[in-house]
């Protein structure tokens, strides 16, 4: 159900590192793809983000003055590119940048004008930032580090087209 002509539909999750974010993101990967959508991710690195090696050829050609370098191997791509004369790109223009999705999926971008499920632990020993306060959108909050999947499922029901073949029940 490729919708190439339309903008996709955008989703977020958000919550510390360990909290379930990426295991919760799989689930929802797996059911959309199971419902024939092509789905994207954008996650966010906080720590930098460096594929590439100094010293080889893709390095050099972006220490030389690249905007952009397209590393290229028999089943993938990668396109990196420098923010050497402009901001960081907010999650919907990078979300514009992907090809034929009809769902992106965001993880971190806490931010983003997007809907977004928090997943956070219960431990008093890790207080969240991610409280109403700092959610624009919340939708789902976990308990005792697992994900709350029949809030997702509810949620999910409402991304996805009713059919009886539907896995999310």
């Amino acid at each position: 159900m490729n919708r190439a002509s339309s903008p996709p539909a955008l989703f977020g999750f958000i919550g510390r590192s360990g909290a379930g974010k990426t295991t919760l993101m799989l689930d929802v990967i797996a059911r959309l793809r199971s419902q024939g959508l092509v789905v994207s991710a954008i996650k966010r690195a906080h720590d930098g983000l460096d594929l590439d090696r100094p010293g080889k050829d893709s390095w050099r050609m972006r220490e030389a003055g690249c905007r952009e370098v397209m590393v290229v191997g028999d089943r993938r791509f990668a396109l990196l590119h420098e923010y050497r004369e402009t901001a960081e790109p907010g999650p919907l223009e990078l979300a514009q940048r992907l090809d034929g999705a009809d769902i992106v999926l965001f993880e971190g971008f806490r931010s983003a004008p997007i809907p977004m499920i928090a997943t956070v632990t219960a431990s008093p020993a890790a207080p969240t930032k991610y409280g109403p306060s700092t959610i624009k959108r919340p939708s789902l909050a976990a308990s005792d580090g697992r994900p709350v999947i029949p809030a997702l499922r509810s949620r999910a029901r409402k991304l996805l087209p009713a059919t009886s073949a539907s896995p999310i029940r």
